[in-house]
């Protein structure tokens, strides 16, 4: 059997529910990071910020031809990121240059699009050698 602590007969631990309330997001922080987490699910819109984040500044037909999609693709989601506040345009003339926000979210960009992209692609490498 295993050690479990000692429980009320009803299973209820007022203790243990309080500790994980405490610790919880709120359900406003939970739906952010939802929100921020969907747009990191996206192919399009994570090779986005991807794109962004090594390239510094770029405009719809750059992006499009380095995401291999359409301009149309490329300027919808520019919009979402826009709109989530992940990214920024600076018009010049008749050029808008996209670039990731001043305040993207660092484990955003560290935890969720660096690590998790070099990990996929090291994943790939291993498949690779295992066909080879």
């Amino acid at each position: 059997m295993t050690d479990l602590p000692d429980r009320p007969a009803s299973g209820i631990d007022p203790d243990r529910i309080a500790h994980a309330r405490v610790r919880l997001p709120t359900a406003q922080d939970a739906a952010r990071l939802s929100g921020q987490l969907s747009i990191m699910a996206h192919p399009v819109l994570l090779r986005l910020l991807y794109a962004l984040d090594i390239g510094s500044e770029l405009c719809v037909g750059d992006l499009a031809l380095a995401l291999q999609v359409s301009e149309d693709q490329v300027g919808y989601a520019l919009r979402l990121l826009r709109a989530a506040g992940l990214v920024r345009a600076r018009k010049v003339g008749r050029i808008v240059y996209n670039s990731l926000a001043p305040d993207f979210p660092a484990p955003l960009r560290e935890h969720c699009l660096r690590q998790l992209v070099a990990l996929s692609r090291s994943e790939n490498d291993g498949d690779d050698t295992a066909e080879a």
